[in-house]
């Protein structure tokens, strides 16, 4: 299944433009939450097709609710794409353990996030 939408989740105001402008320009509709707890509720209530997923956030953290994600039947078979500056191989380890479908290293390359999001789909 192509993705069209997607959930960007990300406390940073800058971060989450950043991104929402890249996906915006290559056509996908973009949805975001400054919270871990905000984008559990958006994956539930707007069905995005992927989820770009910071880690580093105040109250319920990317790891959490990325489990939380891949543990619910409504959400376990959205794609996330942990998008953080924690750029150690045990963070990467650790997002793909909670159920992440992969994992990139801030700053993002808009090729390289467009380029996953294609092969996605």
């Amino acid at each position: 299944m192509p993705v069209r939408k997607v959930l960007v989740v990300d406390d940073s105001p800058t971060e989450r433009f950043y991104l929402s402008d890249i996906l915006r320009k290559h056509g996908y509709a973009v949805i975001t939450a400054e919270n871990g707890t905000d984008g559990i509720d958006k994956a539930r209530s707007d069905a995005p097709d992927l989820i770009l997923m910071d880690v580093v956030m105040p109250g319920l953290n990317g790891f959490q609710a990325t489990r939380q994600l891949s543990r619910d039947p409504v959400t376990q078979k959205i794609p996330v794409i942990m998008c953080t500056t924690k750029g150690q191989e045990t963070d990467r380890v650790w997002g793909m353990r909670q159920g992440a479908s992969d994992y990139m290293v801030k700053p993002i390359a808009a090729d390289a996030l467009i380029e996953k999001l294609r092969a996605m789909g």
